[in-house]
């Protein structure tokens, strides 16, 4: 249940990605993701989404310019259930090269792009929070 995101479920879509977020990164004050709310919403739409649905939406990947994975964010309640890797595998197929940043402190992020071949290129840290991330790549 890969499916393009359609604008109408824009809500539904920021909701999960404000909990998870904050259920993700405890080491970021909720106010950071709180204050972004409303620019991330404004930007979300110029990005390439796509939405696993089965009933509800249950997760989504945003990638910009056909290369960077702006997020992966699953629904606490479906995480474990493969739906991230489904997203993962829907751009693999459709594009030959993948990056992303993740928080070092994100350990089930991290791992998780680990076990899906993604490596490290680079450690560096966000200009915004301060926090030392990886920058990680996939190359088919």
């Amino acid at each position: 249940m890969v499916k393009e995101f359609d604008i109408c479920k824009i809500d539904e879509v920021m909701q999960i990605w404000l909990d998870t977020n904050i259920d993700a990164h405890d080491f970021i004050p909720k106010e950071y993701w709180a204050d972004n709310y409303e620019i991330v919403k404004t930007i979300l739409p110029n990005a390439e989404i796509l939405i696993y649905e089965e009933e509800e939406i249950k997760g989504f990947i945003g990638i910009v310019d056909k290369t960077y994975i702006a997020g992966l964010f699953v629904s606490k309640k479906f995480q474990g259930c493969g739906i991230g890797t489904k997203l993962i595998g829907t751009c693999k197929n459709r594009y030959p090269i993948l990056m992303l940043d993740v928080y070092v402190k994100n350990d089930k992020a991290a791992t998780f792009y680990s076990n899906h071949g993604f490596r490290i290129k680079e450690e560096k840290e966000n200009s915004d929070t301060k926090e030392i991330e990886y920058t990680m790549q996939w190359t088919l």
